[in-house]
This record gives C-alpha cells, structure tokens and sequence, in this order.
C-alpha cells in the first residue's frame, strides 16, 4: 500500500471531505535516516522520550540529526509514564528556543508530545519504537487530567519514523499490544454501527471498510509476528498507522475505540488510583474485545424486557463515588451533561432489534476473538487473573461512565442494570 496516498485529500461518499495534515509518514528499514532531509530548515530541537525508547533510537536519530542543536527530556524507563500535568510541564519547561520537538517513543510518549506541540504551536515529528498501537496517525492525544483519562484534539505529527529495524526488535508485550489494539476494531466498529442505529451517529462507509480491511489484513501477520518478521512487523505498523489516518478522516476516534477501549480505561484509570497493577493497554484491549463480544452474546440470547433499567440515583452515585474516589463528581457531571442517566431508548432497541441483531450476529463470538488472540500467544486468562472476576463485572458495569460515547455497554445495562 502507499500509505501516503492516503494523506490527500478527499471528497468522500459520506459527505464529508477528509483530509490528513501529515506531511510524510516513512515504514521501511533505515526509516530514521530521512530525519535528515525532513529536519534540514530546523535549528534547535526537543527530543522526547523515556529510557528504555532511547536506548532503542537515540543512536540513530543523534547520527541523522548532526550538526542540529538538541536538548533532551528523558523519563524514567522503570516506571509507567503517565501523561499528566506532571508531565505535560516538564516538556514545556525545555521548550525555550525550540522550532521542532521530535518523540522517540510510542503510545504515551506520541500522546505527550502530540498535546504539547499542539498547544505550545509547534511542529512535532514522531520517531516510533514499538507498533504497540494506533495513535501515531490520529489528531486525538490520550491524557490522564485532574485525573480523569481524555482524549484531546490536538495537532497531527509532520512526519512519522517508522524504522522496521528498530520496530522488530521492540519488547514482545508491545508487539502483541498492537496486534491486539487492532483486534479491538470489531469492537469499536461494531459499536459505531450501533450507535448510527439508535443516535442516528454520523457513519463513513468508507473508513469503516477501510478500518475493517486492516483488521483482516493484520490476522495474516501472527506467525511471522512472533518471529520478528520484517515483513510482518511492516504489515502491523502499517495496519496501526492507516487506522490513525481514518480517526483523523472522522475527526473522532470513533471508528477505533469503543467499548473495549472503556473496558481498557477502566482499568487503568483504577489501577493508577489504586496503585494496582494494569496490563499494557492494547493487551487490555485485546482482552476486552473478547468480554464485549461476549456482552452481544448475551443480548442476542436473552429476551429483551419491555422497560428499561431504572438507575437508582442514590444508591447509582454512591457506588460510582466508591469505585471511582476523588474522580467520580467529574464522571457524575460529564453523564449529567450528555443526559445518559435520563435518557430512555428502550423504544428505540425495539424498533431497531432486528437491524441490531443482524449487526451483532454478524461479528466474531467471544471464543473466536479468543482464538485470535491466542493465535499471538495471548491468553484470555491473564485478564481474570489480573483483575479478578468482580473487578472485570465492576468494568462492564461502570466503564461506560468514564466517557460520553454511547457503546454496548450503555445497551446492555439499559437492558439488564448489573445483572
């Protein structure tokens, strides 16, 4: 595929015009050597990154980029970074006479550098060192705010670096994540379908077949994925970086993320509340595309009741405020500003049922996602063992509560509260 065909922009079926402000985006061996061409009107430059993502590229990004000013700013390898007021500050604070800021990095390091350039109106390119998920090419930054996980408009990458011989050797747990984040896309699709049935949501043929194309395209890479495959790792990477480009074609994350990403914040919002552990956040995807299949599962064979679930307020609040602590009263306003704990789409569900049975009958069940997934080594398993049995129920029952996205998990406790 020539990925950067897909950058131009494009009138579209759907209505709407889709564009993509990336100027380059490089999948290929020896990418990093282009950062000498691509940074050759820049002066001084931030590089961004943590430990172990240096150790992986500065060497090479250092040797394209002779003869350039740069300063460093370094997290912690040992720890999970977090992107936080923390962090957001400690960037801004090295951006003095800087005209680029390049990310050596992935998920969080792209987030960070992504929402700093955007509001500090600079330019940023992203060297990536792990295909562990899809942002790269998306306009949304993943932030953690006062606490609560957001996703914030903010600017595209002018270039994006990704050095199929960096990329091969990043850690096999990041490898999988990526693979699992695009198994996510059954998820996330099924639930866009879905909410373009009951909220009558804006929906893109287009992406959402393109989208889905990747997700096909990406099963045909597990094995050479587990053996570091050049052209395997390429295919992912590439898979990644496309879905990136449809979230920017919709101008949401829509077509990438739903419910099984809710699952996914879910428990990394709790875990880092808690201070308990959490699984790399494609991993948790992974895992929750299974439990959302099984949601549908279980709303295609149980008979749907003629009202809906009354929510208790009361006693709804009192156990948000425990699962949630110190972030709930922003979890109890945003659903209050939507209108989720009022609204009634029961009528809705029953003038739509057989157009929603036929869009869930038609994607995977739970123990084929499982297959999937275990097809990479990847063992459902791991998620109970993890989180335990109650936490996992906790996450299908409140998870939802984190975001204004309407998913299956709003349907399913429309239907049937906390059973």
């Amino acid at each position: 595929m020539d990925i950067n065909s897909l950058l131009k922009i494009r009138k579209c079926a759907c209505g709407r015009e889709h564009s993509c402000d990336i100027e380059n985006i490089y999948i290929e061996c020896g990418a990093i050597a282009r950062l000498s061409e691509l940074c050759k009107n820049y002066k001084s430059i931030l590089l961004v990154g943590d430990e172990n993502t240096f150790f992986a590229a500065i060497d090479k990004t250092e040797k394209a980029l002779l003869g350039k000013k740069t300063r460093k700013v370094v997290f912690d390898g040992k720890t999970v970074l977090i992107p936080n007021e923390e962090a957001i500050n400690r960037v801004k604070g090295e951006l003095d006479g800087i005209d680029l800021i390049i990310g050596i990095g992935s998920g969080v390091v792209q987030d960070l550098c992504k929402y700093v350039a955007h509001f500090a109106s600079l330019p940023y390119m992203i060297v990536a060192t792990a295909p562990s998920m899809d942002g790269y090419a998306s306009s949304g930054a993943a932030m953690i705010l006062k606490g609560m996980k957001e996703t914030v408009s903010a600017r595209l990458p002018r270039a994006i670096i990704a050095d199929v011989d960096v990329l091969k050797n990043a850690p096999m747990e990041m490898i999988k994540a990526g693979y699992g984040d695009i198994i996510g896309k059954y998820s996330a699709l099924c639930d866009w379908e879905l909410s373009r049935e009951v909220n009558n949501e804006y929906f893109c043929d287009y992406i959402y077949k393109t989208t889905y194309s990747m997700v096909e395209k990406t099963l045909l890479t597990k094995d050479g994925l587990l053996k570091r495959n050049e052209e395997s790792i390429k295919a992912l990477t590439e898979a990644l970086i496309v879905v990136g480009i449809m979230m920017s074609f919709a101008t949401t994350s829509r077509p990438a993320s739903g419910s099984e990403h809710h699952l996914s914040h879910f428990f990394e919002i709790t875990g880092i509340l808690n201070s308990e552990k959490y699984l790399a956040h494609g991993i948790d995807v992974a895992y929750s595309t299974v439990i959302t299949a099984k949601i549908r599962e279980k709303i295609l064979n149980t008979p749907w009741p003629n009202e809906q679930f009354s929510m208790e307020n009361g006693a709804y609040v009192a156990k948000i405020g425990e699962i949630y602590g110190k972030i709930a009263p922003e979890c109890i306003s945003l659903q209050q500003r939507v209108g989720n704990y009022k609204i009634n789409r029961i009528s809705i569900y029953k003038d739509k049922e057989q157009k929603i049975r036929e869009l869930f009958s038609k994607m995977p069940r739970g123990e084929e996602i499982e297959k999937m997934l275990s097809d990479l080594e990847l063992d459902i398993n791991e998620l109970y063992n993890t989180y335990g049995e109650e936490k996992i129920k906790n996450a299908v029952r409140y998870a939802k509560d984190l975001k204004d996205r309407y998913t299956v998990l709003w349907m399913n406790y429309d239907l049937f509260g906390d059973k």
